[in-house]
């Protein structure tokens, strides 16, 4: 168990947690789709995958988009019937906010919590893609600092 709640990792860089290292534990599997694929296609993804969002890219490095299952739902009452028509480039977020793996836990969660991202895409220092990270992973590293923190303290109180 971590003295004091953190790990050897953190202590070294003052406790500061990084994307690195819940990349780390979570792997770089990124899911893709390209941007001329059907929207029935993307949902057959999704639901493939168990996941929220889709990478857009032809060619699984450079982004072109995201595409996640409230855009999908937004478009519904714009096209109802008509959006498994549709193609993901229609309905897409061309726009991407993305992070470096040494960006802070910290300081991601407090940019997808104001503009209310569920999914960064992670990029090497090119703008290549590597991997994404979602609002349930770093959810899930908080939660599991506070487990490890909580039972740091039990263990300084009760000795």
């Amino acid at each position: 168990m971590p003295e004091y709640g953190i790990t050897r990792d953190q202590a070294e860089q003052g406790g500061i947690v990084k994307i690195a290292q819940i990349l780390s534990q979570k792997g770089p599997f990124v899911a893709t789709i390209k941007a001329g694929a059907s929207v029935k296609h993307l949902v057959d993804e999704l639901q493939h995958h168990n996941i929220g969002a889709l990478i857009v890219s032809d060619d699984g490095r450079h982004i072109d988009g995201i595409v996640s299952e409230r855009d999908i739902v937004r478009k519904l009452s714009d096209y109802a019937g008509e959006i498994s028509n549709l193609k993901v480039a229609d309905i897409m977020t061309s726009n991407v906010f993305t992070c470096s793996a040494e960006e802070t836990v910290e300081g991601l969660m407090e940019i997808m919590t104001e503009h209310h991202f569920r999914h960064v895409p992670v990029v090497e220092d090119d703008g290549s893609l590597f991997a994404v990270v979602s609002i349930g992973d770093l959810v899930k590293h908080r939660m599991e600092e506070l487990h490890d923190e909580r039972a740091a303290l039990i263990n300084y109180i009760t000795k």
